[in-house]
């Protein structure tokens, strides 16, 4: 008789905690099939109020400890690298090791973008001891993935990504590409006195600016970062279009 792999019956394992978890709450979990797997196992659809979303994501399933590391696991990119970081849907990887409490997260997709913007490849994700996911904490998750999602849409999430930072549903974000088709970000808090950009050159540092830093002559500057027309222009629309956001929270509106 064939001897089934045990590694295939731990995928199954795991896959199957994955979906179980999911389906208990409500989402939709499609299976891909093995036959046409190239580095995700699930397509995940979250459900809100009984009515499906928008919001959908790619999962990428390990099971067993041959992810395990000290801190938690390490899933292999392998020639995945791409897609993950590129691809129309976000992947995520979760690690079902029961050993250790049952399964674990981390967003593939942000962490690749992450590696991009500091010039390095990423050849495992990163996920953490702590990042456990389970019936306690599912709604957390799928909230911080549609937030996730939702900046997808408008076109920023990537430079979240890249910066490592996190936009929160009341912040304003404005993106801007020069003529280089070099992106920065324009990035500010409800009740903050300054804006923070994030710039392609700048390897995504978050600079703090307030308007009074920005200069047209001699030089178009903001700081120490030097500018060009266009972006100082652009840099002074964006500080103007903000002002009332950079008001203190507990200022009265201006009738």
């Amino acid at each position: 008789m064939p001897k089934v792999p045990e590694s295939r019956r731990i995928g199954r394992m795991a896959v199957n905690e994955v979906r179980a978890l999911l389906e208990r709450h409500g989402h939709i979990v499609q299976e891909i099939d093995g036959g046409n797997d190239h580095g995700e196992d699930l397509h995940v659809t979250f459900v809100h109020g009984g009515q499906r979303t928008e919001d959908s994501v790619a999962v990428q399933v390990k099971g067993g400890v041959a992810v395990r590391t000290r801190r938690g696991h390490r899933v292999q990119v392998g020639d995945h690298g791409e897609n993950w970081r590129d691809g129309s849907l976000p992947v995520l990887c979760v690690v079902h090791d029961p050993e250790r409490g049952g399964l674990f997260w981390a967003n593939a997709t942000r962490q690749l973008r992450r590696a991009e913007a500091l010039r390095k490849t990423a050849k495992s994700i990163v996920i953490s001891r702590d990042a456990v996911l389970n019936d306690t904490n599912i709604d957390t998750f799928v909230w911080t993935m549609r937030q996730y999602l939702a900046w997808e849409r408008k076109g920023v999430g990537r430079w979240a990504d890249m910066a490592d930072v996190e936009f929160a549903t009341d912040d304003i974000v404005k993106p801007f590409e020069n003529e280089y088709f070099e992106p920065m970000v324009f990035w500010q808090r409800r009740g903050e006195p300054h804006a923070i950009l994030l710039h392609h050159d700048l390897d995504w540092d978050p600079i703090p600016i307030e308007e009074p830093m920005l200069r047209f002559r001699p030089i178009p500057s903001v700081g120490h970062i030097i500018l060009n027309d266009a972006e100082a222009h652009w840099l002074m629309g964006c500080f103007k279009s903000t002002e009332w956001w950079r008001r203190p929270t507990d200022e009265p509106e201006s009738a």
